[in-house]
C-alpha cells in the first residue's frame, strides 16, 4: 500500500477536531478513520500486475538524436486503472519525460510514449516499468514495478561526416590528374586507341586491328582496389578522458571518416578493435554495406584498463593481411606505451605496409603551457612542455622506422588523417 497526499492533508484536517474536541480519544478516533479510508481506498484501486505490457523500440540511434520508446499497455482487471506508470530507462539514455497518466478501463488498453535522447553510445537498456494505481478517493493505493526488456543501441555520432564532402571533392581532384591509361600490361580493360610508337607490342589487339585499316592497342586502368586496415586501440590509454569524452570516441569519429572516404575512393576497408584480445572485426563489407557495419561494430566499445598487446596486434594483422595496404594504428602517442610496446615490433608492419599513426592531443596541455601567474602555474608550464618534448622525440623515432605521425585535438583528428590519406594518394604512396 502507498498514501497519496491526500491522505496526508486528510490526516492533518485533524488538528480542526483535536481543537473542537480536545481530548486523547479524538485523535486515535481520527487516525483510526484515516488508516481506515486508506485501507478501503487501497482495496478498491486496481491491481497494477493485472495488466500486459508489451514494448516497441527502434534498433538503433545516433548519439544526441531522438527516438520514441513505445509501451502498450492492456487493462487485464475488472476495474478501471486510474495511476502513474514510470518507463524507466538507464540514465544515460536520456528519458526526462518518463512518467504518464493512465486511466484505462477494464479490457482497454493504452499506449504512452517516451522520448530518448541518449548521452552516451552502446547499448542502452530499459529498466523496470513501474504503476502506481490509485483507489477512488485518491488517498491510497497499490504499486507494483515489471520487467518489460527493451533494448536501444546508440551508435556513434558521426560528427565529423560535415568534412567528407570537402574530402571527396579533393579525391575527385586527384583522379582527374591520376593517369587513367597505363601502357602494357595493366590490370583492368579499359578502351582500345590508335598504335603509337613506344607502345608495347603485347598490348596490340589484332582481332580490333583486323576490322580496322589501323593497328589498335589496349589500354588499361590502374589498380585502385587498395586495402585500408584500421586498427582501434581500446587499452588503457583509451580511456583517458579528453574534454567531456574518453580519447576512444575521436579515435571513433576518425575511424569513421576514413572508411567513408575509402570506401568512395574503391579502396577495402577493414578495421579491428584490439587490447589484448580482438574486441571488434568489420570485413567484407563494401559500397552501402560499409558505414552501417562500421557503426554497429564500433557502437558497444568501451576502453579496457590493460596494457595493449602489440606483438598480438601485429601478428592479428599479419594475419588478415599478407598484400601491402594502408595501415592505420588509432593509439595514444604516449611515450611510455609506444617505447615498451609499438616500437620494437613497428618494423615488422612498415616493412610490408604503409603504417599511420593517429592519435588525439590534449587541449589541457596547451592551456597548462600558457600559465604564468604563479609558482604552480609555472611548474604545470613546465611539465606541460616536458611532456610535448617526449612526444615529439617519440614520434620523431617513429618517423625514422617508417611511420606517419598525425597527432591534433579531439574535434581536428577525423579531417587531419583524411588529409593524410589523400596525401599519400597524390604521393602514390599507396
Amino acid at each position: 500500500m502507498l498514501i497519496t497526499w491526500r491522505a496526508v492533508a486528510l490526516t492533518a484536517l485533524g488538528v480542526v477536531a483535536v481543537v473542537l474536541v480536545p481530548a486523547g480519544l479524538t485523535v486515535v478516533l481520527w487516525l483510526a478513520l484515516v488508516v481506515l479510508l486508506c485501507v478501503v481506498d487501497t482495496l478498491l484501486a486496481a491491481s497494477p500486475r493485472a495488466v500486459e505490457l508489451s514494448r516497441r523500440v527502434p534498433m538503433s540511434v545516433r548519439l544526441t538524436e531522438h527516438v520514441t520508446s513505445s509501451l502498450a499497455m492492456t487493462n487485464l482487471g475488472r476495474r478501471t486503472l486510474r495511476g502513474t506508470l514510470r518507463d524507466a530507462w538507464q540514465p544515460s539514455a536520456g528519458a526526462v519525460s518518463n512518467r504518464h497518466e493512465l486511466e484505462v478501463r477494464a479490457g482497454d488498453g493504452q499506449r504512452v510514449r517516451t522520448v530518448l535522447t541518449p548521452s552516451r553510445r552502446g547499448d542502452r537498456q530499459a529498466d523496470l516499468v513501474t504503476i502506481r494505481t490509485r483507489g477512488p478517493m485518491g488517498l491510497a493505493g497499490r504499486q507494483a514495478s515489471l520487467a518489460v526488456p527493451g533494448r536501444l543501441r546508440v551508435l556513434p555520432e558521426f560528427a565529423s561526416r560535415r568534412h567528407l564532402p570537402s574530402r571527396l571533392a579533393r579525391l575527385r581532384e586527384l583522379d582527374g590528374r591520376a593517369a587513367v591509361q597505363v601502357r602494357g600490361a595493366g590490370t583492368e580493360f579499359d578502351s582500345l586507341r590508335e598504335y603509337v610508337v613506344g607502345d608495347d607490342v603485347r598490348s596490340i589487339d589484332w582481332r580490333a586491328t583486323a576490322r580496322r585499316s589501323e593497328v589498335v592497342v589496349r589500354t588499361w586502368r590502374p589498380e585502385r582496389d587498395r586495402r585500408v586496415f584500421m586498427v582501434l586501440d581500446t587499452s588503457r590509454t583509451s580511456a583517458a578522458r579528453v574534454g567531456d569524452a574518453p580519447r576512444l570516441d575521436a579515435s571513433i569519429e576518425a575511424a569513421l571518416l576514413l572508411a567513408a572516404l575509402a570506401s568512395h575512393a574503391g579502396d577495402r576497408v577493414e578495421l579491428i578493435a584490439f587490447d589484448r584480445r580482438l574486441r571488434a572485426r568489420v570485413a567484407g563489407a563494401t559500397g552501402p554495406r560499409l558505414m552501417p557495419a562500421m557503426a554497429d561494430a564500433l557502437a558497444p566499445l568501451e576502453p579496457a584498463l590493460i596494457e595493449a598487446d602489440w606483438p598480438g596486434i601485429v601478428g592479428a594483422i599479419r594475419e588478415r593481411t599478407s598484400q601491402r595496404a594502408l595501415v592505420v594504428l588509432l593509439s595514444a602517442l604516449e611515450p611510455a606505451a609506444v617505447e615498451s610496446g609499438l616500437l620494437p615490433v613497428v618494423a615488422q608492419l612498415t616493412a610490408v605496409h604503409q603504417v599511420v599513426l593517429a592519435s588525439v592531443a590534449d587541449p589541457e596541455l596547451a592551456e597548462l603551457r600558457s600559465g604564468r601567474a604563479s609558482s604552480a602555474d609555472i611548474y604545470d608550464a613546465a611539465a606541460a612542455q616536458r611532456a610535448d618534448l617526449e612526444r615529439e622525440a617519440i614520434a620523431v623515432r617513429l618517423r625514422q622506422r617508417g611511420v606517419d605521425v598525425v597527432e591534433a585535438l579531439p574535434e581536428d583528428l577525423a579531417p587531419r588523417l583524411a588529409d593524410a590519406y589523400l596525401a599519400l594518394k597524390a604521393a602514390g604512396r599507396l
